[in-house]
């Protein structure tokens, strides 16, 4: 075992550049090929694009206005705004915003996909090389970049996050097989597949809530399994450390997004239409849109389902018989396993587990775990074709691809608009809809008005009639600062357009001062008595966010304490 590990670590430490660069081309090449239709039809308009596209732009003039880490979207809710940041992860909409300075309204979506694309292959083909051959673990590549739910996510969701997230699972299943010992040389140090393993999970995380739970119990399941065929703690102990790294690495985003939750309508991620009960295979409920959507993600499961299951086969009658006692064998035992758990998982049997299992229930949709299945059919593919069949099954595999890109192209809605009206409406000071789950407690945001001011004086508490002449001076409108002047002659209410957030603190005239909230929403009013007042709300950093950012900065520094020993470690060990 040992030099059987040994060969696999040296085969992924001398691996030269030329392989690399072909593994990006060929990702690159493929990404490209897959948003093709975006070239003649436009963009691929899906159930998400309006929430990514809006974040991306919303960050972006945010950081011009000096906001390095965003954490309130002003223009949400029409200009109410909503601490969206605090609780959607930050990767996807920090790379969206980035490239949103420098790439074409209309062509962002597509550029975005294929930067995305091309890393899910570079992360497919770090799992794959050491197990196979440069060729086959580029046929693999190919596949993964083109899998039927990518497609899926490409063509008809546009969730542009968990399309990230994604692309990152190749690297945290490889990274996750080194911690349990299949790479990984027993005599050496483990602090450094340690500190691989948590950067690759919290970078899930960091990408895709439902995706990182996924992750999370993916991994578990791997890690078990060795602790189990190996007879030893060393697994769970091992894969114990990387989640606890992983996690305090992602605690700015996680502890924040986790204790704010009170502060916001949270369970309206599970509203009706949004809960694993009504997502599992060919489920229908009373929404024929519903009903429609699942009905093809059901179907594009089975056909993953198939060819997993298929390509699992294959693969394992292509081993040779030397590898079928070794880490092969152990590594193709694993994956099945983490098949047929992903499997079962998306069948209305395994209601229990999506019952009781912590967390598992804000996946809402069950067939999203053809993210795991789309990585292991991949590796099986190109582990299942010989050289001397990968021809004719290539062949298949790209008319079956073809077949259900395709039948997508031809599902979704197409439309180059969307960004640039999102653009527009920024610009106008419009703004954009709102969230429901991000929705701060006791507002309704469809009482919103759409063209509020921002600020109006209304009449005071218990007056009727007109509201009384106020003079209102705005001084600084900006995304986590506003200062106004307003002077009355008559008691008024002040009203912002602001919803009220514990996380806002407002004073007056220098004074802090608890504000109140409309009745049929959360708008933030001040009670004002006559005279002359300075207003001033700030979003303020909150105790929850610095205790997240202390765990991290005290993870980072375990990580590059991981990262030293390993080169220590492996320095000595040279000869």
């Amino acid at each position: 075992m040992t030099s059987s590990a040994n060969r696999l670590h040296n085969i992924r430490k001398s691996r030269p550049f030329s392989e690399w660069f072909a593994a990006l081309g060929v990702s690159v090449a493929t990404a490209v090929l897959v948003i093709s239709p975006f070239f003649w039809l436009g963009n691929a308009s899906g159930h998400d694009i309006s929430f990514h596209a809006s974040s991306w732009l919303e960050v972006a003039g945010q950081w011009r206005e000096g906001i390095v880490y965003p954490r309130w979207a002003e223009w949400s809710n029409y200009g109410f705004g909503e601490p969206r940041f605090v609780f959607y992860p930050p990767l996807s909409w920090i790379l969206g915003a980035a490239l949103s300075f420098v790439v074409p309204p209309k062509a962002l979506a597509g550029v975005f996909i294929v930067l995305v694309q091309a890393l899910a292959g570079i992360c497919f083909y770090r799992f794959a090389r050491p197990f196979l051959t440069a060729g086959a673990a580029l046929f693999g590549t190919a596949c993964y970049v083109a899998n039927p739910y990518a497609l899926v996510i490409i063509y008809m969701r546009s969730d542009f996050a968990e399309l990230l997230a994604c692309a990152l699972l190749p690297f945290v299943v490889s990274a996750a097989v080194e911690l349990c010992g299949l790479t990984q040389d027993p005599g050496r140090s483990w602090a450094r597949p340690t500190a691989v393993f948590a950067m690759a999970f919290a970078a899930v995380w960091l990408s895709n809530a439902p995706a990182g739970v996924m992750a999370s119990y993916s991994v578990a399941l791997l890690f078990a399994w060795a602790a189990i065929t190996e007879k030893s703690w060393r697994p769970l102990v091992r894969g114990a450390s990387g989640l606890a790294l992983g996690f305090g690495l992602a605690a700015f985003y996680l502890l924040p997004a986790a204790y704010e939750q009170r502060w916001v309508n949270i369970a309206q991620v599970l509203a009706p239409g949004l809960q694993p009960s009504s997502n599992f295979l060919y489920t229908a409920i009373d929404d024929p849109e519903h009903n429609a959507f699942n009905w093809i993600a059901s179907s594009v499961t089975i056909l993953l389902i198939v060819l997993t299951g298929i390509a699992g086969l294959a693969a394992r009658r292509e081993a040779v018989p030397g590898q079928q006692h070794g880490e092969h064998k152990r590594l193709w035992g694993a994956l099945m396993l983490l098949a047929a758990a992903a499997t079962i998982l998306t069948l209305r049997v395994s209601s229990v587990f999506w019952i009781y299992l912590p967390k598992l229930r804000f996946m809402q949709f069950p067939w999203r775990w053809m993210g795991i299945l789309g990585v292991l059919y991949a590796y099986f593919a190109a582990a299942g074709l010989s050289p001397r069949r990968r021809w004719a099954g290539g062949g298949a595999l790209l008319l079956v691809t073809g077949g259900t890109a395709a039948f997508l192209v031809q599902s979704t809605w197409w439309d180059s608009e969307d960004i640039p009206a999102l653009r527009q409406a920024l610009a106008s000071g419009q703004g954009f809809e709102g969230t429901d789950e991000y929705d701060p407690l006791g507002d309704d945001r469809y009482n919103l008005p759409q063209n509020a001011p921002r600020a109006q004086a209304l009449p005071a508490e218990g007056s009727e009639g007109k509201a009384p002449p106020a003079e209102i001076r705005i001084m600084q409108w900006e995304a986590e600062e506003r200062r106004l002047e307003v002077k009355s002659q008559q008691p008024i209410r002040l009203a912002l357009r602001l919803l009220n957030y514990p996380a806002w603190k407002v004073e007056v005239n220098g004074k802090a001062v608890i504000p109140e909230r409309a009745e049929s929403s959360g708008q933030m009013l001040l009670p004002l008595s006559p005279g002359t007042y300075r207003v001033t709300a700030r979003f303020v950093r909150t105790a929850d966010r610095e205790w997240g950012l202390a765990v991290s900065v005290i993870a980072g520094l375990i990580l590059l304490a991981c990262l030293s020993a390993g080169d220590v470690r492996l320095l000595s060990a040279s000869p």
